[in-house]
């Protein structure tokens, strides 16, 4: 009765009011008789109105705003991803993404849609967000720096740093003596555009360098340390020369200058005095809380906008402000970790292409358009390689480093990146660099920040040694050995239970490892020894729950799936172990059309059609990261598919072809190490018809009498699947059962697919 009721008032009520609302319009039109009523639309037709109507929706500011982000991000991850499967850190390949949206490609052989996309009128919108982009970028950049490491281990790391930037400093403003008349500004004065060129040629991408140091796995060695302080001294000297430097071109000569570096001297005072005792104060009473609060996000944002907004009006540019913020931001890592992980989403994906974009549509590589440009821009990289590689390098060796680790450090501190771009676009903004020597020096950028990974390649090709990698754990050829990789804590847990059912009770010749591999992106040079702690302390409680030895290993990295392969490989393991990640491009139609057409743009689906691994148009049983562990470990590997594995007492085992003869064995290790029972299910009658399988499951239940039965009813009831704890089967046998649609799939348990 209730439910009439509620329908009798829902009808009474909209249809009521939709009857008043047709009324009232009714009688207004009667006033429109004293109006003058301007008509919109061209009068030629609902449907030439209506395309009108939407030419101008297209042409709207905010329209153009949002379609530019939409191409931004799509390229510029797109090339961010190459260039990371190529060896080289996504920066650069962001970089060239926004160079390729600007003059240099598209404005060049697609001028109208260039036009179209980036209309002049446009970048102004462009350009502020891009500038919020950085801002916030900079105060992270601020919070990744360790303050404290720079106090205990400074040093060696000073006497480095400091020489790789008033060397490479010095170098510029005598290249700034020979090229001023030719490629100097009007009206700029030799102070300024010497001044840039120096600070251009110092500086150093710290955020690169320490992810270059991460993925490599040297950041807990003592080189490691010394680098990774070196290039946060770098930054907080260079920062603040670049400060010194903006306020001496802004106001024209040095003596001018002294009110403003008098006033960011009192900012600066203030922010170290004033301000961190309070924010600090923040931390001490929120740092151990799991979340922060909305009105504590609202203190430090309002910090960092009124510390930029500061800089900015004084005269020495608003990023200082925003990297001074994140610089005395409280000194509690989880407290700074999760600031990080709030704004570097926002500010790494959405808004820094951006930035690469905008200055993409100022660079154009055709300004530098005969020999004698590009032998400028040629002596441009050789005075920043020779100024900031050799420098850095005689510094360190000079403080007592070996020369591989001298040359080392000179590689990683030659690395300019993005922070090389900032320095750039001020110095265009201010007027003081060219459009040339800006495209010069971009070029400068990208090669500086390309040859880091092939030097350092070299540089230990040179020095070959004897020591082991750092990764690779001692091959022991008698021993059953069986490597774990884990994202997830509680599928890694599962992993390791399933693990340890097969090798309980030969744990002398037997050794587990487990692995985890945490994409470079979302790690931090001041918290990485607490991120790789807190990465296996659930795995090692359960460990001793099990009264299982398990060694670890952990590794920064920019491709996961490559690395669980290569260490596997390289590793001479007997079988891999992985859980099953779930596909986001299943379970809506959206879902698989973005998966169709990534699976046609990525590169790897490509080449695996090419050398016949995949049909491009095959639906793969796995998810994008499981379909690239398979396709390139050359061991067993197991992929489980998790339901809360607990024990592994009830296995059940189908045998579709005479191909999975070899799921026996892991019967047999399953038996004998955790005295499961295993149901067998010939599902076409191949045991029968093959002496190997047939030999080899008799074998068993000779041995094993009450741990080995077989099926004789082909019809799998969902009673029977839920007393199973396991089921495990071949890699082609689960894809011939997805692609059968079986009811199996609705009921079964945990699922243990092997390739063998």
């Amino acid at each position: 009765m209730k439910n009439y009721k509620n329908a009798l008032f829902y009808i009474g009520v909209t249809g009521g009011f939709t009857a008043l609302i047709y009324w009232i319009i009714t009688k207004g039109k009667y006033l429109e008789a004293n109006k003058t009523i301007e008509v919109v639309g061209t009068g030629k037709g609902s449907w030439q109105d209506f395309i009108s109507s939407m030419q101008s929706n297209f042409q709207d500011p905010l329209a153009i705003l949002l379609a530019q982000i939409i191409t931004i991000i799509f390229v510029a991850r797109f090339f961010g991803w190459i260039f990371k499967r190529i060896g080289q850190p996504s920066v650069i390949g962001e970089i060239i993404a926004g160079i390729a949206l600007g003059p240099s490609l598209l404005g060049l052989y697609f001028p109208e849609f260039a036009m179209a996309l980036f209309p002049v009128e446009s970048l102004g919108n462009l350009k502020f967000l891009s500038q919020i982009g950085l801002i916030l970028f900079m105060f992270v950049i601020g919070m990744e720096l360790d303050l404290n490491a720079l106090k205990n281990k400074a040093n060696e790391a000073v006497v480095i740093s400091h020489a790789s930037i008033v060397i490479p400093f010095a170098l510029g403003i005598g290249l700034a003596y020979f090229v001023y008349n030719q490629f100097a500004p009007e009206g700029v004065k030799f102070l300024s555009f010497s001044l840039f060129m120096g600070i251009a040629m110092s500086i150093t991408a710290f955020p690169v360098l320490a992810r270059i140091v991460q993925e490599r796995g040297i950041h807990k060695t003592k080189l490691g340390t010394i680098v990774i302080t070196c290039a946060a001294a770098d930054d907080i000297t260079a920062w603040c020369l670049l400060a010194v430097v903006i306020a001496i071109v802004k106001a024209g000569t040095f003596v001018s200058s002294i009110y403003i570096i008098f006033l960011a001297v009192i900012y600066v005072l203030a922010m170290l005095y004033i301000v961190k005792p309070f924010l600090k104060r923040i931390g001490d009473l929120y740092g151990a809380k799991s979340n922060i609060d909305k009105p504590v996000v609202a203190i430090f944002v309002l910090t960092l906008i009124v510390s930029s907004y500061a800089t900015e009006v004084i005269g020495i540019h608003a990023l200082f402000g925003a990297f001074m913020t994140g610089a005395i931001m409280p000194d509690v890592p989880k407290f700074r970790t999760m600031f990080i992980e709030k704004v570097e989403d926002v500010s790494v994906i959405l808004l820094l292409p951006l930035f690469f974009v905008f200055t993409g549509l100022k660079t154009e590589i055709g300004l530098i358009n005969d020999p004698y440009l590009w032998t400028v821009t040629g002596m441009i990289i050789l005075v920043a390689v020779v100024g900031k590689f050799f420098g850095s390098a005689l510094a360190a060796k000079f403080v007592g480093q070996s020369w591989k680790d001298s040359l080392t450090i000179g590689a990683l501190m030659n690395t300019r990146g993005l922070m090389e771009l900032v320095v750039l676009n001020i110095g265009l903004e201010l007027k003081v660099l060219t459009p040339e020597v800006f495209t010069m020096m971009v070029i400068m950028a990208l090669v500086t920040t390309f040859m880091t990974g092939p030097a350092l390649d070299l540089i230990d090709f040179v020095f070959k040694t004897k020591e082991a990698p750092v990764l690779e754990t001692p091959s022991i050829s008698n021993k059953y050995r069986i490597l774990i990789s884990f994202g997830n804590n509680e599928r890694g847990k599962s992993l390791l239970r399933l693990a340890h059912s097969m090798v309980k009770k030969q744990q002398d010749n037997s050794q587990v490892t487990a692995m985890h591999l945490s994409l470079s992106d979302e790690m931090h040079a001041f918290n990485i020894e607490d991120k790789e702690k807190d990465s296996f302390i659930p795995l090692v409680e359960e460990s001793k729950i099990l009264k299982q030895e398990i060694t670890t290993i952990f590794k920064a990295t920019i491709d996961i799936e490559s690395d669980i392969a290569d260490i596997a490989n390289q590793g001479n393991y007997d079988l891999l172990l992985v859980g099953l990640g779930q596909s986001i491009f299943e379970g809506t139609l959206l879902g698989k059309v973005i998966g169709f057409t990534t699976r046609i743009i990525n590169p790897d689906r490509l080449i695996d059609k090419f050398i016949g691994k995949e049909g491009l148009f095959q639906n793969s049983p796995f998810d994008e990261r499981t379909r690239l562990i398979v396709s390139k470990t050359k061991m067993p590997l197991g992929i489980l598919i998790d339901k809360e594995l607990q024990n592994v007492n009830y296995v059940f085992i189908p045998i579709f072809s005479v191909e999975d003869t070899f799921l026996i064995d892991y019967a047999q290790k399953l038996i004998f190490n955790n005295n499961s029972h295993i149901m067998i299910l010939d599902v076409n009658g191949n045991i029968e018809s093959n002496f190997v399988i047939k030999s080899a499951i008799s074998t068993l239940e000779q041995k094993f009498p009450k741990n080995i039965s077989m099926m004789s009813d082909r019809i799998i009831k969902k009673e029977f699947l839920d007393k199973q704890d396991l089921m495990i089967i071949s890699l082609e046998s689960w894809k011939a059962l997805v692609d059968s649609r079986s009811t199996w799939l609705s009921n079964v348990p945990s699922v243990l697919i092997i390739k063998p």
